[in-house]
């Protein structure tokens, strides 16, 4: 019985696990160690659906299937249902279990384990440190060059505006100039006070780098320090009769302080700290982070987690703290947490290697750090709010926009799943066409699909666009008639995109386009039940079967930016790999493609321009003094 006085039953699907080790995979778990190590769980794809980590690898890998287990987690049940073979890689003690497994995952991404969203690398800043004049620049990959870092940030907009604000505060180069100190002039930024102008000599490298120092001290929390030594750099300057520079000292004091004043002071005793806390509703967990350094709450950032849904509190902050700080330019002294983890001992010994000093991983005690948490997890709740907010938002716009799309093409049902097609060449070399997917109006990115155009002589987009529809079809059929075990040792692993048929296709061009589209889905019998459309660029023009005129969607009408977007995504992911195929056949074969030139004038460009890069980059004009300007204006065009 639950707690609502309800009896618990297994969903149907559970019938059909037995209550052991599948016979599939009996051997495995009954031969798997007794010892330390990672399991990875395999889908019939041969695809890493779960990466996990135990002490005792036999004992973990069987209680996945205990049918106990699968009442109060369906998550585990839903797992289960779908694994279908076990690898495992045996370590010496566990905590080289938690470092292997964090590998794995990283290198996987298994849908079932709990992950940053779209596990997608955030921004960081990063201080060129090992660099002369050190420069800050946005990146998404910490490196072992002795370059500094901090982050991570959530937002890729608020990295930049916070690389802003430094730079108005501790002005610092952004160009590639090589710094002599003896540039005749320097440029607009130094004018209006967003670079000290070392390339003129009007700072000395000590001087410059100990600006980058001040900045990177301030990142770290300093800023009562790096405030000080402005102040008495200042004076010294006003003492020396340096007005100037005093000025400078004096403004980039000025700055500093209004970013001090939004600074609260958290922690008397001072030190480094970061406060956890989530928030959940819905299946969806925004974690929200309090940086606090030397005392100070700097600054906080959210994450939202994917496949946290039906896990419990210590899952989710036991699999957010190993993803954020496995990719963390810093690690703190101290971190607070909502509850004190199960396995904090194992995860303070696996910081401390990454930190070279010793990390705590601690409950709130007091009614300080209580109020932290609880600050940290009012912000996620409100965060989350606002994310839902905008998800709800967007869904109901695209929803909308889809109902627009139907009603417009008279389509049979709500275009949930749209597939555009486009062919891209130049002059008939490396033809590649794409294949786009949109679902409920969003990209589906994982059901893309290019297509090598092979055997056609010229640029020819009606029997280009053929092949690759046919092809699309056939491997629609062939998934139909697949049996459902899975593949053989060498055989092509399944592909269930293919068995999905859209419910709208768009076809980049016009009228032929159509009627080569029309003529594949007769061959395949799919006439009357894929609709298939043609969108013409010059005028948004769209073209349907048995309508003598073309549909002209309103200019503001939802439906058309986003048959827009849809087309304009299908020539940008066919365009990446035509020029990649470009780049195989050689710069020579590129260059002869081209309309009007022949060797000669290959010969010329190259002499003039170096690579085909180079000839790439040049204007229309300079093009124009190797080349007649029509040839040149083609070469801008297509190269």
């Amino acid at each position: 019985m639950s707690g609502n006085g309800r009896v618990q039953t297994l969903p149907p699907y559970l019938a059909k696990i037995p209550g052991v080790v599948p016979e599939h995979l009996e051997a495995t778990v009954k031969n798997l160690p007794t010892l330390p190590g990672c399991y990875l769980f395999y889908d019939d794809k041969g695809e890493v659906i779960y990466v996990g980590k135990a002490v005792n690898l036999r004992n973990r890998v069987r209680s996945y299937f205990n049918p106990n287990v699968w009442r109060t987690s369906p998550k585990t049940a839903r797992l289960v249902r779908h694994i279908h073979r076990i690898e495992f890689v045996v370590r010496g003690s566990e905590l080289e279990a938690l470092i292997q497994e964090a590998e794995l995952i990283k290198k996987y991404r298994p849908r079932y384990n709990i992950r940053l969203k779209d596990d997608k690398r955030y921004p960081y800043l990063k201080v060129t440190w090992q660099d002369d004049f050190p420069t800050v620049v946005v990146t998404r990959r910490i490196e072992r060059d002795g370059a500094k870092y901090y982050g991570p940030y959530s937002d890729a907009k608020a990295v930049y505006a916070t690389r802003d604000t430094l730079r108005r505060m501790f002005p610092f180069l952004t160009c590639d100039r090589v710094i002599t100190g003896q540039d005749s002039r320097a440029c607009l930024y130094y004018d209006i006070k967003l670079c000290s102008g070392p390339c003129i000599g009007a700072i000395s490298r000590q001087e410059y780098r100990a600006t980058i120092q001040r900045l990177c001290d301030f990142l770290e929390g300093k800023s009562d320090a790096v405030m000080t030594d402005l102040r008495q750099r200042m004076e010294r300057a006003a003492e020396a009769l340096h007005f100037e520079r005093a000025a400078e000292y004096r403004d980039q004091l000025r700055a500093l302080e209004h970013v001090v004043e939004k600074q609260r002071i958290v922690n008397p005793s001072g030190g480094d700290q970061d406060v956890i806390a989530f928030a959940r509703e819905e299946g969806e967990t925004c974690v929200q982070v309090l940086f606090i350094r030397n005392g100070k709450l700097l600054g906080q950032e959210y994450f939202i987690l994917d496949g946290a849904e039906d896990e419990d509190d210590q899952s989710v902050l036991d699999a957010f703290i190993k993803r954020f700080y496995d990719e963390a330019a810093y690690v703190p002294q101290e971190v607070i947490l909502p509850e004190r983890l199960e396995e904090a001992s194992i995860i303070e010994s696996w910081l401390r290697q990454k930190r070279g000093a010793a990390v705590y991983l601690r409950a709130p005690e007091g009614e300080a750090a209580t109020g932290l948490v609880e600050l940290a997890r009012q912000n996620a709740r409100e965060q989350l709010a606002v994310l839902r907010a905008q998800w709800r938002e967007d869904t109901l716009r695209q929803e909308a926009a889809l109902r627009e799309l139907q009603e417009a093409l008279d389509l049979p049902r709500l275009p949930v799943r749209i597939e555009c097609y486009d062919v891209s060449n130049t002059q008939g070399v490396a033809i590649v066409g794409s294949m786009v997917v949109f679902v409920h109006g969003t990209p589906k990115k994982s059901d893309y699909r290019r297509f090598n155009i092979r055997d056609i002589q010229g640029p020819n987009d009606f029997e280009s666009m053929r092949q690759m529809l046919h092809r699309r079809f056939e491997r629609w059929k062939a998934a139909q008639a697949e049996p459902t075990q899975p593949a053989a040792p060498g055989q092509r692993k399944r592909d269930p995109a293919w068995a999905i048929l859209p419910d709208l296709i768009i076809v980049d061009g016009g009228k032929g386009q159509l009627g080569v589209a029309l003529e594949v889905l007769r061959q395949f019998d799919l006439t009357h039940i894929v609709p298939v459309v043609a969108l013409a660029k010059q005028k948004e023009e769209i073209f349907a079967p048995g309508r003598a005129d073309s549909i002209l969607l309103p200019r503001d009408a939802q439906s058309l930016y986003l048959v827009q977007r849809i087309r304009d995504e299908a020539h940008r992911y066919g365009l990446s790999s035509h020029r990649r195929q470009r780049a195989r056949i050689g710069m020579a074969s590129q260059l002869d493609a081209l309309p009007g030139v022949g060797p000669v004038r290959r010969r010329k460009l190259l002499a003039a321009f170096g690579t085909i890069e180079g000839i790439r980059a040049a204007s229309v004009e300079a093009l124009a003094e190797i080349v007649p300007r029509a040839v040149a204006e083609t070469i801008k065009n297509q190269l």
